[in-house]
């Protein structure tokens, strides 16, 4: 049986939330994670063509990487669209998953498969993630209850390093203390000394949720008074960020480079910025709208930038910059990735049928 939460925790795995950008909202937004699926479809927007494609095949979760719900709401009622649909999504047992920003960011996302789809080398983070001030907790615990205060502080969102999860360090050891008059010891008796078997717990923290990771673990610690160590650590680069940066295998004009992400993102309208004999060796690749990232590729010696979309000041910003910058449009440099996704998935959970919508369509047209 697979369960959403199967899949949430998959999803996790390959985009995990702590890459997201702090205004995301990402994870589960809608359903019950407990539910068994045995249909699921991707798509880049959420929108009433694709949920009531959802509906009409059985699907029980919908991954879109845009987010619904994006802005606070007080209400969900048939008033609007998006309450509608909401509704509607509800009454069918439908879950909603978006990992918008952190699978932009993922190393396996959409900004490194763009990347790789134009075979760029030496492929780095275009801006690099600010590292949050980190702290290490040690704990003492019975080796009994290791596995329950262990997964309460990961649960917490202890125990993260860079991509990787449920980091921690076990080193077994004795610990000893006396229960003074008035104490109610977990092992043993007040009044005499105790020798217990223990196990020194480390996991890493950031600071911003060391208040929650201490209250996780004093539920799930068995004594009465833990014995807790807090060391502030330096954290050192952890290669992650935000969009890709690379060097061509080959220096080509910024008209031919136009024409090649065309192809290669089967997209043959798109537009460009900038002059078209100019040579681009070193790429910027941010997906999307993201003609905020100019100044990260300008700064960092990038001859251009790919974006989906970009404003028309961005534009004249990019000129100022002498940088190149081409726009095949949102969709396009998006929905192939959640159709890989859709096959990870399908590959990934055998007893349910993953497809990526196919009624999705891009809105802008061209003649």
């Amino acid at each position: 049986m697979t369960t959403v939460r199967d899949v949430c925790d998959y999803l996790k795995l390959i985009a995990p939330l702590h890459l997201a950008e702090d205004w995301d909202n990402v994870g589960l937004l809608l359903g019950d994670d407990t539910t068994e699926i045995k249909r699921a479809i991707t798509c880049l927007t959420l929108t009433n063509d694709v949920a009531a494609e959802a509906v009409a095949i059985g699907a029980g979760m919908i991954v879109t990487h845009h987010p619904v719900l994006f802005k606070p709401v007080k209400k969900i009622t048939v008033e609007n669209a998006e309450g509608r649909m909401l509704l509607n999504l509800l009454r069918h047992g439908i879950a909603v998953y978006s990992p918008h920003t952190a699978w932009d960011n993922s190393a396996v996302g959409i900004n490194q498969q763009l990347a790789e789809l134009l075979e760029l080398r030496e492929i780095a983070p275009l801006r690099t993630k600010a590292t949050a001030d980190h702290v290490k907790l040690v704990t003492f615990v019975p080796e009994a209850q290791l596995d329950q205060v262990r997964t309460a502080l990961w649960d917490a969102g202890a125990g993260v390093i860079g991509n990787y999860q449920k980091c921690s360090f076990n080193l077994h050891g004795t610990g000893t203390f006396f229960g003074t008059e008035g104490t109610n010891p977990a092992i043993g008796q007040p009044g005499q000394l105790e020798q217990v078997d223990e196990v020194r717990l480390e996991v890493v923290c950031t600071a911003k949720r060391l208040e929650r990771a201490l209250n996780a673990l004093r539920s799930a610690h068995p004594y009465e008074e833990p014995a807790v160590d807090i060391f502030s650590v330096k954290t050192l680069t952890s290669g992650i960020g935000a969009g890709r940066t690379g060097y061509l295998a080959q220096p080509m004009r910024l008209d031919a480079l136009t024409r090649l992400v065309g192809e290669r993102l089967r997209q043959p309208h798109l537009q460009f910025v900038g002059d078209p004999t100019q040579i681009v060796r070193r790429l910027g690749v941010a997906c999307g709208a993201a003609a905020e990232f100019l100044r990260d590729a300008h700064h960092i010696g990038c001859q251009a930038l790919i974006t989906g979309e970009a404003r028309f000041h961005a534009c004249l910003e990019a000129e100022d910059f002498a940088l190149g910058m081409i726009l095949p449009g949102h969709y396009a440099t998006e929905r192939f990735a959640m159709e890989v996704l859709a096959q990870r998935l399908n590959s990934q959970f055998s007893p349910v049928t993953v497809t990526a919508s196919e009624r999705e369509r891009d809105p802008v047209q061209a003649i």
